[in-house]
């Protein structure tokens, strides 16, 4: 990326009407007013503290892993029910996983499994509002600004997150041509509701090309500095002039949003935020050097500086003639083998081990899931499914695995479990609104507080129950 384009590498999905502007009174850099911003922590302020996690990281793994080929294996039930794999032992005794996720396997006393995860919800690109929600789409037909908020944009909406960074970042880099692009058509990765004031900032580009750069926090080389120093001196003046409306609070916000941007311009820790070389090569190796590895490093990095939410999409590796993220309707044992599971699982493990070396592990959640698992039976179609090749499994929502860690998690446990064919849940079903409430129960929300939509209308949070067993 050139420093010309570095500013397209921050894009919000949904443009603001007119009525919107003059209501903000002005779109942030990021999507944040000084009115918007003392609102939120004013309501943050007043909701208890309970959870231990200050951050939290998602990883997404969209497209729908098999949970009986990763997390969930059932070595007992007939061949065409259990596939190709074996399971493997892990450090928690009696705890055993797919033999493709060895170096998760030794962090197994991390991690909480979530085994009886269960919606009805078969469609990729509404399944996924239930899980970065916890909610279903209102609005199926409706467009993405009737949805229920991300995770992220409330915790934006209430003030979190310090230094000068943007409190949600989504890392969901460029679809190659040609492949297919559902993930940016997906709901519920935004503010949706709440308005583009607290969209997530997004990064676009390939954290593993050696060109990586989220923008250079520096001027454009078309931009001379005595145009920058001109553009403060108006600045100042519009300020004067702004003071004179100062009984309108939403004239406030006006000059707030040109400093914030000079101040991400000239903030060093911001730039060293975004340059992975500053990295070893020993733990950029560790992570993989790949599209995900990378950007699960660069996530870890974001949460040392400040920010409190990032989503971690799974990227789409530009192969357009096979099956793409996990949606593993034909090839599913070859590509689990050879193109996913290697990928998760040496990134997940760094960063789990990571971050535990760091000692951040206690105050940072990490959440590994993706919108649904896949079909009981290889070679099983399903209705609003996609169909399953001879060596494929379609959309199955009926169960599935989240798996959880840190920020007060309780590691090498269990939660719920499937029947023998890992079809529906067998023991406590979870719902993903339990999951929601889970996630802002150890970030310290209130899943029960009330929001306030664009329309001013109250709402619950969240509808779940946290998942208590699970936590420390």
């Amino acid at each position: 990326m050139t420093p010309t384009s570095a500013c397209r590498s921050f894009r919000t999905v949904a443009p603001m009407s007119r009525r919107e502007v003059l209501r903000a009174g002005s779109l942030g850099l990021f999507g944040l007013t000084l009115p918007g911003l003392l609102q939120g922590r004013a309501r943050a302020a007043a909701v208890p503290r309970g959870g231990r996690a200050k951050a939290c990281i998602l990883l997404f793994m969209w497209g729908g892993p098999a949970h009986q080929d990763t997390w969930d294996m059932k070595p007992d039930a007939p061949a065409e029910y259990r596939g190709d794999f074996k399971s493997i032992a892990s450090a928690v005794p009696g705890l055993r996983v797919c033999e493709h996720l060895p170096l998760a396997a030794r962090q197994a006393d991390k991690l909480a499994l979530v085994r009886s995860m269960t919606h009805g919800d078969v469609d990729h690109l509404t399944a996924t509002h239930f899980l970065l929600t916890g909610r279903g789409v209102p609005n199926r037909a409706g467009s993405e600004h009737e949805d229920f908020p991300h995770y992220g944009a409330l915790l934006a909406s209430l003030g979190r997150g310090r230094g000068p960074l943007p409190p949600f970042v989504s890392m969901m880099p460029r679809v190659p041509d040609g492949a297919p692009r559902f993930v940016e058509q997906s709901r519920g990765r935004g503010a949706g509701m709440l308005g583009p004031l607290y969209e997530p900032m997004r990064i676009d580009g390939d954290a593993s090309r050696a060109d990586y750069r989220v923008a250079d926090f520096s001027l454009n080389a078309d931009v001379p500095t005595e145009r920058a120093s001109g553009r403060r001196d108006l600045l100042r003046r519009l300020e004067d002039q702004r003071r004179l409306l100062e009984k309108d609070p939403r004239a406030a916000a006006l000059g707030t949003h040109y400093n914030r941007a000079f101040s991400l311009l000239e903030a060093r820790g911001v730039a060293e935020a975004f340059d992975l070389s500053k990295e070893s090569d020993r733990v950029r190796d560790r992570y993989g050097r790949n599209i995900h590895g990378q950007a699960v490093l660069q996530a870890r990095r974001l949460v040392e500086a400040g920010v409190p939410l990032i989503t971690v999409f799974w990227q789409n590796d530009g192969i357009t003639n096979v099956s793409v993220y996990w949606d593993t309707h034909s090839r599913n044992f070859i590509d689990l083998k050879t193109r996913l599971c290697p990928v998760a699982d040496q990134a997940l493990s760094a960063l789990l081990e990571d971050l535990a070396q760091r000692g951040m592990l206690d105050e940072t959640l990490v959440v590994w899931t993706g919108e649904f698992g896949r079909t009981p039976k290889v070679g099983q179609g399903v209705p609003g499914g996609a169909g399953a090749g001879r060596d494929g499994r379609d959309h199955w929502a009926g169960v599935f695995t989240s798996v959880l860690a840190g920020g007060g998690v309780r590691g090498g446990y269990v939660h719920g479990s499937s029947d023998r064919f890992a079809a529906f849940p067998a023991a406590d079903p979870t719902r993903p609104a339990d999951l929601a409430a889970t996630i802002y129960h150890c970030l310290g929300v209130d899943p029960e507080m009330q929001v306030r939509d664009r329309l001013d209308r109250p709402l619950t949070l969240c509808e779940g129950k946290v998942i208590q067993p699970i936590l420390r």
